[in-house]
């Protein structure tokens, strides 16, 4: 995506804007002490909030202590501990075959390229780029719901498949500032930029932002 200056110094803005308003600080929004614990985690976190992630896996990993436990678990019983997370037949499924292949391929290593990532069971390039970001600190996009919204609202994309916004994203967000972009978009997902009702009167990205100005135009015809 070749950028004109004027649509450079827009992003541009935008990324001292988020850096200035939520610092440049990582953090992520998943509790967890091992690699294997972030990985599963995020499986855990499709189609359901990283609160009720954190709620349910501070009794989990405190039953299930290694990746053998899991791997050893009874899928029912694995069912009724993450019940609360949703489609928990599927995670409890996945999360035996990914610490199975874990303890079998990679001798209890959680891999980092993307590849290995993507063939582990409950596994796809955004759970993928959760570990390659936060456990190997490669520059990575992880397109959430929050991602997704306010990456099209403020023009940085058109697609509606996330993996087709991470590439899009690849070519205007620096790459220095990829995981940091995930982090503040997410916080600004949650407070401001909502699915329902954003706050863009509240929005410190209102001037630059396409969605704003969309819905200013509209006010005034």
């Amino acid at each position: 995506m070749r950028m004109s200056k004027k649509e450079r110094e827009r992003v541009d803005r935008i990324i001292e804007t988020l850096n200035r308003e939520y610092s440049t600080q990582y953090r992520c929004f998943l509790n967890y002490e091992t690699p294997w614990q972030l990985l599963i985690a995020t499986i855990l976190s499709a189609q359901c909030t990283d609160e009720r992630v954190n709620i349910v896996t501070k009794d989990l990993f405190r039953k299930y202590q290694s990746l053998r436990d899991f791997a050893e678990a009874d899928q029912e019983e694995l069912e009724r501990d993450i019940h609360s997370t949703g489609f928990y037949r599927n995670k409890a499924k996945n999360i035996i075959a990914c610490t199975r292949k874990l303890l079998v391929d990679y001798q209890g290593e959680v891999p980092k390229d993307i590849e290995e990532l993507t063939n582990l069971a409950g596994v796809g390039r955004k759970t993928a780029n959760v570990i390659r970001g936060n456990i190997y600190h490669e520059p990575s996009i992880v397109v959430d719901t929050h991602v997704k919204r306010i990456s099209n609202r403020l023009g940085f994309t058109k697609e509606e498949d996330p993996e087709k916004i991470e590439y899009d994203l690849m070519k205007v967000i620096p790459r220095e500032q990829w995981i940091l972009y995930n982090i503040q978009i997410i916080t600004l997902g949650r407070s401001i930029c909502t699915a329902r009702n954003p706050k863009c009167s509240e929005c410190f990205l209102a001037k630059d932002c396409s969605f704003t100005n969309k819905q200013e135009q509209k006010k005034k015809k």
